[in-house]
């Protein structure tokens, strides 16, 4: 076949017009194995989605704890089995919203999370026993964390029974994202204090979400996205073995967070490769005895850097593909992103129509009615081998390094997806790759200009601002002062941090203040 034919994968490696037989190798299924065996390509439980849907969670928070929290209750009453919790710039960078740095930026990407009463508004009338809430949340992960904790036992609730996931993961903050507050060494100690707490307080909880998704939204392809994302978690799993944790303890409850683009084939195939990739590392290089901890479990978002403003509507198109290709990957939970997304936060209606999406996609179709249906195809069974391929060779050049921090250190990650979405953006404007709507089969008109999207009003951050300034008054500031001075004793030392956080946080010190006291001994990362 002549090589001018073919085209190539968005990672990198040629896909064929038409795949054989000998495309794939004999021992295919051996390699694969049976559906929730070792190493997991078709799937980490044996029934899959035959015998449970995958968690329909829907991102968001805007404006206010009491904003986002009617938001949360229309979610839940239209089906939503999981929420998750986006919040605004200055909380992800812990600022307190009256913070000077703050101004312009309480309430809009997210919600506002100054405080112990805060969190209370933003879970009221949701049972914590009965719903997975899932945390967008890094540097000051471990405040959020026991914020949530505080107000599920306010609740009467059992932190041993809380299920959710905080994504907590600080290395790609580095690479891609950049809402760090810390350097890296301290920042992975406050993550080893974490996932320590976690194994005594929050036996169900996910104590990190080592995400690909931010990587990918920076330009990453398939493969680079596959292979910075399980780099970290081999950092952070050399972390916590260093830092005296067993394995199979903690192993069982890493997750992992992946984007799914329109590349419908190359996407279902990124996904069965990962959970190989993942099941062989943590047997081969780590020892795991527990199948759990081989078994790689994430969470899946649609692209939203392939969402549009041209057109909008066409996003309900994308998204659509988007979500099937995730189903077919076998994700434990997933979000669609709503189609308006381009144009300003989703509005309530928006964010329904991308539930009902899921529920179409669950309830409508057969896709749900065998276990990874692709298995087989000579197609998704080569394209598997060669993201796997692939992704090892990322992965042996970061090794090649000293790992994933050192590589972050010398910049190769983040030069290696700027160069790639430079690439991208090239063939795009040479339309090369075509993106309805943009740069090819356009319209004069389309249905955004009449679409009038929400915004957070800037009373919003005057009113939250007033709150802050008023709980202030109310609590005892000598308890307070105590509790971040314990704080800073443990940052200090080497005790855990979380045990005088949660104290500091049951007095009301707020989230700005905590992270305050941590940036006194730790410092602040700067790039």
């Amino acid at each position: 076949m002549n090589d001018a034919s073919l085209r190539m994968s968005e990672s990198g490696f040629p896909i064929k017009p038409v795949y054989e037989p000998n495309d794939v190798p004999l021992d295919t299924a051996a390699r694969s194995g049976a559906p929730g065996e070792f190493p997991f390509v078709r799937g980490i439980h044996p029934g899959m989605y035959t015998n449970r849907l995958w968690t329909m969670r829907q991102y968001a928070g805007f404006a206010t704890a009491c904003e986002s929290n009617r938001r949360y209750h229309e979610l839940l009453n239209a089906g939503t089995t999981g929420l998750s919790i986006a919040f605004d710039l200055p909380t992800q960078m812990g600022y307190d919203s009256d913070n000077p740095l703050a101004h312009g930026e309480v309430g809009r990407v997210g919600v506002a999370i100054d405080s112990l009463e805060d969190m209370r508004t933003l879970f009221d009338g949701i049972p914590l026993d009965a719903v997975s809430v899932s945390m967008t949340i890094n540097a000051p992960a471990a405040v959020l964390l026991l914020l949530y904790q505080i107000v599920a036992e306010e609740q009467g609730v059992s932190p041993a029974v809380l299920n959710g996931t905080i994504q907590n993961d600080i290395l790609k903050e580095y690479i891609a994202r950049g809402t760090y507050i810390f350097p890296p060494q301290p920042s992975l100690r406050l993550i080893m204090d974490t996932f320590a707490y976690c194994n005594r307080e929050l036996p169900r909880w996910n104590m990190i979400s080592i995400s690909g998704y931010h990587m990918a939204e920076a330009g990453a392809t398939p493969a680079q996205e596959l292979a910075f994302t399980l780099a970290n978690g081999v950092a952070y799993v050399r972390a916590a073995l260093q830092a005296g944790m067993t394995l199979d303890e903690f192993a069982p409850r890493l997750a992992f967070f992946f984007v799914v683009r329109t590349a419908f084939l190359e996407e279902i195939a990124k996904f069965r490769a990962a959970r190989r990739i993942w099941a062989r590392i943590m047997r081969e290089e780590f020892g795991a005895k527990n199948p759990k901890s081989a078994a790689l479990r994430f969470h899946t978002q649609t692209a939203g850097v392939q969402l549009t403003a041209e057109l909008p509507e066409l996003n309900l198109v994308r998204v659509s593909v988007q979500a099937l290709a995730a189903v077919f990957g076998g994700t434990q939970s997933l979000h669609t992103n709503a189609y308006d997304e381009a144009l300003g936060l989703p509005t309530a209606a928006a964010a329904q129509l991308a539930l009902r999406t899921q529920q179409v996609l669950a309830y409508e179709t057969d896709v749900t009615s065998t276990v990874d249906p692709f298995a087989g195809s000579y197609a998704v069974e080569s394209m598997t081998d060669d993201m796997e391929r692939t992704v090892n060779e990322l992965m042996a050049r970061i090794e090649a390094m000293g790992g994933a921090a050192a590589a972050i250190e010398r910049n190769f990650q983040r030069a290696e997806i700027e160069e790639a979405a430079y690439a991208q953006t090239q063939r795009i404007e040479r339309g090369e790759q075509v993106v309805v709507g943009v740069n090819r089969f356009t319209s004069p008109a389309s249905a955004g200009e009449e679409y009038v999207p929400l915004r957070v009003d800037p009373v919003v951050e005057q009113a939250q601002c007033e709150r802050l300034r008023a709980l202030r008054l109310r609590r005892d500031p000598a308890i307070v002062a105590s509790s971040l001075t314990a704080l800073r004793t443990a940052a200090a030392g080497s005790s855990n941090v979380l045990e005088p956080m949660k104290a500091a946080l049951t007095a009301h010190a707020t989230v700005g203040e905590v992270c305050d006291a941590l940036r006194q001994e730790w410092g602040s990362y700067q790039p």
